[in-house]
């Protein structure tokens, strides 16, 4: 219980700093400057319909080895 009372007030000592000390809007402001700049220099990747298309068939899947939940996971560590 001290240890949780004690991380708290770590967390609360920590100033927050950069990026994360804007307010959300101007971060959004500044991340998409970002992007413009990229598109007007030519460097941007512009996806094509079949890369959106694997894209958004890879989306969820895990890399690499499927996880199982609980107890199941078991077999796989020993």
């Amino acid at each position: 219980m001290q240890e949780n009372a004690r991380q708290e007030q770590e967390q609360q000592q920590k100033s927050r700093r950069g990026f994360a000390a804007m307010s959300p809007e101007r971060q959004r402001e500044i991340a998409s400057q970002g992007g413009r700049a990229a598109h007007q220099q030519g460097v941007a990747h512009e996806w094509n319909k079949d890369e959106a298309r694997a894209a958004g068939k890879k989306g969820g899947q895990a890399s690499g080895f499927k996880r199982k939940s609980g107890s199941d996971n078991l077999d796989i560590l020993l």
